[in-house]
Parts: C-alpha cells; sequence; structure tokens
C-alpha cells in the first residue's frame, strides 16, 4: 500500500514538516515518487516512523536517531552498534522511570496528606459552626 504524505502524516502521527525535516537530514530514506512527483510512503515507511516515534519520546537526541538510522544501512555489520544504541537508551528510560517513580510517591504523599487535612477541616467545620451559633 502506498500513502501521500498527508497520509503518511496523519497514520504516524507527525506532521508534514517534521516529515520532510526528517528526509533532509537522513533520519528517513527519500519515499518513492508517484506519476506526479509526489512523496509516496510504504507500510514499511510508516513502521520507520513509528520506530522513530517511539526513540523519541523515549528522549533520543536527533544526533543520536541519525547515526542509528545511519548505521541501519549497513545491515547486520551494524546489528551490534544498533543494539548498544538501543542498550544505552533503554538504561537512560529505565533511570528516568525510576526518577519519575520517586517524583510520584512524593505526589501521592502530599496528595494524601492533603486529603488527611481536608477531612480534618470537614470533621471540624461543624463544631466550629455550632459554636459561632450559640
Amino acid at each position: 500500500m502506498s500513502y501521500s504524505i498527508a497520509e503518511a502524516a496523519e497514520r504516524s502521527g507527525l506532521s508534514m514538516d517534521t516529515l520532510r525535516y526528517y528526509e533532509r537530514i537522513g533520519l528517513i530514506d527519500p519515499p518513492a515518487r508517484d506519476s506526479g512527483g509526489r512523496r509516496s510512503y510504504s507500510d514499511d515507511d510508516l513502521g520507520w516512523l513509528g520506530f522513530l516515534s517511539c526513540l523519541r519520546m523515549t528522549g533520543m537526541p536527533i544526533r543520536l536517531m541519525c547515526e542509528y538510522a545511519r548505521l541501519r544501512h549497513y545491515g547486520a555489520a551494524s546489528a551490534g552498534s544498533r543494539k548498544q544504541i538501543l542498550l544505552e537508551q533503554r538504561a537512560a528510560v529505565r533511570e528516568r522511570i525510576a526518577e519519575l517513580q520517586m517524583c510520584l510517591s512524593t505526589l501521592d504523599y502530599k496528595i494524601d496528606n492533603y486529603e488527611t487535612v481536608e477531612q480534618r477541616v470537614a470533621e471540624l467545620t461543624p463544631l466550629a459552626q455550632e459554636a459561632t451559633a450559640s
């Protein structure tokens, strides 16, 4: 199946400008062109775009994504180098998840504390109203 740049953008969640930028910097190979000279993306192209989006979501720098993309053209000969890039990114993601877990624990603690405070205020409010009514 083939997709226009607009369809590829919609399906990948990337903008058309981002697709053109990725092509310009070598992150994606230039897609095939239809008879009118318009870009025509394949299912394989969309799969690669999905993987790039995943890498970007993990916080991988564009520079490193370009290195990975460059290495991929060497096929199996670059498998070890590509694996190393992914291992390092996975370690960075795990570290970030641990940091976020600590932040989440802090937020949970603070939210629980505020709920306790709110309960105390709610319990005291009727007493305070009675005292002022007397």
